[in-house]
């Protein structure tokens, strides 16, 4: 079971305020099925709602803990028939050339044409400082304008 600090509970507990429950448990208790549904919503989320079918405190109180220790997950709250889980999410790592960053890439424009002009397709180069309009125009990225004050600094 993940272990938070009562700051960090706290801050999950404002961020979990506006969500709603992803997952519901019914009758049948917590199923493996039920448990897949919250690992997958905690993969997705994070920080996930799960509302409780039942009026027995002490079986939701023993669900929460349940759920908890074997997802590897921290229990936030546990509010009436609601239970906040957090468990963070795994980073993924994205290829380097897919990180749109620099270098140059290659961009297929479409521009549609009139009655008499037909349509242009034209396959262009798009350098790491430039960029594609709607219109199929390329466009180079503008210099940002410094303070006063920032200018005097260099």
């Amino acid at each position: 079971m993940l272990k938070l600090t009562p700051a960090q509970r706290s801050l999950l507990r404002s961020q979990a305020h506006n969500l709603d429950p992803v997952v519901m448990i019914g009758d049948a208790g917590l199923t493996d099925a039920v448990l897949k549904e919250i690992a997958v919503n905690l993969d997705a989320h994070g920080l996930i709602k799960i509302r409780v079918f039942g009026d027995d405190r002490l079986a939701r109180l023993e669900m929460l803990q349940s759920i908890c220790q074997q997802l590897d997950a921290a229990p936030i709250q546990h509010i009436g028939k609601l239970l906040v889980i957090y468990r963070p999410k795994k980073e993924t790592v994205k290829p380097a050339e897919q990180n749109g960053k620099g270098g140059m890439r290659s961009v297929v424009t479409f521009k549609p044409g009139t009655g008499a002009i037909k349509n242009r397709i034209k396959k262009v180069l798009v350098k790491g400082n430039e960029r594609v309009t709607q219109g199929g125009l390329i466009k180079r990225k503008k210099t940002r304008q410094a303070s006063a004050k920032k200018k005097a600094l260099t």
